[in-house]
């Protein structure tokens, strides 16, 4: 395995990883409070629905449809500059980048930290910007 598939496999991982903790957070929040807005869900722990999510249900689900914007065209811009073979060096600090952005991303999310949620933010997608233009240059 090549040294850049195998970071990039790693990136793929710990994003992967990240996305799931968010679901976790969300669970947690829902059994540990016994708020549940699924009929099913509440009858199975013999609670009453509840009309709306909890606030930090509805935070962390926020993120994770921002994850979801940015993380798969990580995976795609990714995918090719291993198949591509851009330059190792730089191409791993992006994908480095990118996760470490992300990871902080929802971090300040949960935590309603402005402005280093739009830092982290900005710096994904001048990450994905700079994966992009890694590909431009290798394909012309």
């Amino acid at each position: 395995m090549s040294d850049l598939l195998h970071v990039y496999a790693l990136c793929v991982l710990v994003l992967c990883l990240k996305m799931f903790a968010i679901s976790a957070y969300q669970g947690v929040f829902r059994l540990r409070l016994k708020a549940f807005t699924n009929p099913e869900d509440a009858r199975f722990f013999d609670r009453a629905t509840h009309g709306e999510e909890l606030p930090q249900v509805t935070r962390a689900a926020k993120a994770w449809r921002n994850d979801l914007e940015n993380i798969p065209l990580f995976f795609v811009l990714g995918g090719l500059c291993v198949a591509l073979e851009t330059s190792n060096v730089a191409t791993r600090g992006m994908f480095c980048a990118f996760v470490i952005a992300r990871v902080l991303h929802t971090l300040a999310y949960l935590a309603r930290w402005q402005p280093w949620r739009t830092v982290a933010y900005g710096g994904g997608v001048a990450c994905l910007f700079g994966l992009g233009g890694m590909l431009i240059w290798r394909l012309a």
